[in-house]
């Protein structure tokens, strides 16, 4: 290999070459590499929040799903036990208004029972006296027969 006159401009020319894109073209593209480099680290970063963000929704939606079913549940049971409430009420106003109408079915068995003895006392008295009438066969005065009847009452 000759050493030569054109391999030495040559290798000027290219050190030439090298300083100026060392100088001037270097530095841009170092930067824009370094522009990319922070772009992508944002973008990890905003991904890795926004992984995390997700997270905490999924969490917080869970979270108040689990407190809507409790609430839920808590108002079927409020409801179960008003439900049970107004049964046992019901029961309650059914089983006094039975008891209540069985006092007073009480009440008209007795004044019927008592009116049936009067009346029957009455009659036994009205046949005492038409008995006693037959018997002695004579008319006796209507003080003496009333005072008569209502003796034979009470002793009835």
């Amino acid at each position: 290999m000759e050493f030569n006159a054109t391999l030495i401009g040559e290798m000027i020319s290219f050190a030439i070459l090298i300083w100026i894109c060392v100088q001037f073209i270097w530095p841009h593209i170092n930067k824009a590499i370094e522009e990319r480099q922070l772009k992508i680290a944002e973008g990890l970063n905003a991904a890795e929040r926004a992984h995390a963000e997700l997270k905490a929704a999924d969490n917080k939606a869970a979270a108040e799903v689990k407190q809507a079913r409790q609430q839920a549940a808590e108002i079927i049971d409020r409801a179960q036990q008003q439900a049970n409430q107004i049964l046992d009420k019901a029961r309650a106003d059914a089983v006094a208004e039975i008891n209540r109408q069985k006092a007073a079915a009480q009440d008209e068995i007795a004044s019927m029972a008592q009116r049936a003895r009067e009346e029957l006392r009455e009659r036994v008295g009205a046949l005492a006296v038409q008995g006693a009438s037959k018997i002695v066969q004579r008319e006796i005065d209507p003080a003496a027969h009333k005072a008569l009847l209502d003796q034979l009452a009470t002793e009835i």
